[in-house]
C-alpha cells in the first residue's frame, strides 16, 4: 500500500470512528465513566498504532495523525484528546534517545496495540521548585519509584505510562515506562470534572514501583540550554496536537448547531434569516481562520520531525512560535464558537462543547504566549523567546 493510500484509508477509518462515536457523545459525556469502551473502539479501529514513525508496511506521519485527531475531536473532544497525548507519547523514544531501544519501543507499541498516557515536563526549575513529584532510588539492577504525578487522558485505561523523574543520587532527570499493571501503580481518576469527561483524568500513584534498564526511554535535560534540539520538539509537539483537539471542537460545535437548525428543540430560525446567516458566516470563517494557522504549524512541525537529529538548533524556537500562535488563534476561537452556539439554541448536549473548549484551555493564558510572539517578532531570539512560550 502507497502512503497515500495509506493515509487516505486512515482518515476513511477516524471518519468512520468519529461516526461511531457522536451517536452516543452526549450519554457518555453525561455519565463521565472512565473510556474502557471507547479506548477499545480506538485500539479495534487500528488508531493507536497509527503515529509510529513511518515502517515498512506501517506507520503514518505527522500530517495525517493531526487530521485523525481532529477528526475524532470533532465527535468527542475527549477522544481526540487521548489520541493527541497518546500519538505525542509513542514518539517518546524518538525524542529522549536515538539509539535502538527506540525502534523496539515502536514495534512493541504496534505488536501489543498499547494505549499510552503520562506526562515529560518541561526542562526547567519551575516544575522542581517544591521538589520532584516523582523520584527513584538506585537498586543495584535499576531503581524503584515513587511519588504521585497528574495524568490528563486514560489513567484508568492506559497500558503504559511515560513519566519523568528525578534520581535521588545522582540528580539525574529520567524519562521512564510503566506498565500500568506492574506492582505499586495505582491509578486515581478525577471525578465531576467541567469538561473533556470521557478523557480519563486523574493521577497514577507509584508506590515503591520497580524500575529496570530496559524501562528506561532516556534522558530529560535538566535546562533548555542543554537540550538537543529534536528533543526540544516533544513539548511544542503535543501542543501542536492538542491544537488539533481545539479546533475539532470548534468544528463539532459548529456542525452540531448546523445540523440542528430545522429541529424544533432549536432555538435559532431557519432558511434565509440575514441575521443567522451572518452570525454562521462570522463563526465559519474564524473556524477557516484558526484551520489556516494551525495548518501552517503542522507542515513546520512535519518538517522539523522529518529532519530528525540533523536539525538546526535555530527551528524548534521558529516552530515553537508558530504553535504559539496557533494555540492562540485556536483557543479564541473554540471559545468564541462554543460560547455563541449556545447564544444561538438550547438543545441538549450543546453546552458539551464549550465545557470541553473551556478545560482544554484554562491552564494555557494566552497572555504570556503572545508577550513571547511579540518578543520573537522584535527580536528574532530562539531559545530565550522559546522558554517564555512554554511557562507562564
Amino acid at each position: 500500500m502507497s502512503t497515500h493510500e495509506r493515509r487516505r484509508t486512515l482518515l476513511r477509518t477516524a471518519r468512520d470512528v468519529a461516526e461511531d462515536l457522536a451517536t452516543d457523545a452526549i450519554v457518555r459525556d453525561q455519565a463521565g465513566r472512565p473510556p474502557v469502551d471507547e479506548a477499545a473502539r480506538l485500539r479495534e479501529a487500528g488508531l493507536l498504532a497509527a503515529l509510529t514513525p513511518p515502517l515498512p508496511g506501517g506507520g503514518t506521519d505527522w500530517r495525517t495523525a493531526c487530521a485523525v485527531i481532529r477528526e475524532v475531536a470533532a465527535a468527542d473532544s475527549s477522544l481526540g484528546e487521548v489520541l493527541a497525548r497518546h500519538y505525542t507519547l509513542t514518539w517518546s523514544g524518538r525524542f529522549y534517545t536515538w539509539h535502538h531501544g527506540a525502534s523496539d519501543l515502536e514495534e512493541a507499541t504496534v505488536r501489543e496495540q498499547w494505549l499510552w498516557a503520562g506526562a515529560v515536563r518541561t526542562p526547567g526549575p519551575a516544575h522542581e521548585a517544591g521538589g520532584p513529584d516523582l523520584t527513584l532510588t538506585p537498586l543495584d539492577t535499576g531503581y524503584v519509584l515513587n511519588g504521585r504525578r497528574l495524568v490528563d487522558t486514560a489513567v484508568t485505561v492506559a497500558d503504559q505510562f511515560l513519566v519523568d523523574a528525578v534520581c535521588a543520587v545522582t540528580g539525574d532527570v529520567l524519562v521512564i515506562r510503566i506498565p500500568a499493571g506492574a506492582p505499586g501503580v495505582i491509578a486515581e481518576p478525577a471525578d465531576d470534572r467541567l469538561g473533556q469527561r470521557v478523557a480519563g483524568a486523574g493521577a497514577v500513584v507509584m508506590d515503591g514501583v520497580v524500575v529496570t534498564s530496559r524501562q528506561v526511554v532516556g534522558h530529560r535535560p535538566q535546562d533548555e540550554e542543554s537540550t538537543a534540539p529534536f528533543t526540544a520538539l516533544a513539548e511544542p509537539a503535543l501542543r501542536l496536537a492538542l491544537c488539533h483537539v481545539g479546533l475539532g471542537i470548534a468544528e463539532g460545535a459548529l456542525a452540531e448547531a448546523r445540523d440542528l437548525g430545522s429541529s424544533a428543540r432549536f432555538a435559532g430560525p431557519a432558511g434565509d434569516d440575514p441575521d443567522l446567516l451572518l452570525t454562521y458566516g462570522e463563526l465559519a470563517s474564524a473556524t477557516q481562520t484558526a484551520a489556516a494557522v494551525v495548518e501552517r504549524a503542522t507542515d513546520a512541525m512535519a518538517l522539523a520531525l522529518s529532519t530528525g537529529a540533523e536539525l538546526d538548533p535555530e527551528d524548534p524556537a521558529a516552530v515553537d512560535v508558530l504553535v504559539a500562535t496557533a494555540e492562540t488563534v485556536t483557543a479564541r476561537a473554540a471559545l468564541h464558537i462554543t460560547t455563541r452556539v449556545l447564544e444561538l439554541g438550547d438543545a441538549v448536549g450543546l453546552d458539551r462543547f464549550w465545557r470541553n473548549a473551556r478545560t482544554l484551555t484554562a491552564h494555557h493564558p494566552a497572555a504570556h504566549r503572545l508577550r513571547a510572539i511579540g518578543d520573537h517578532y522584535l527580536s528574532g531570539q530562539g531559545r530565550a523567546t522559546a522558554r517564555a512560550i512554554t511557562r507562564p
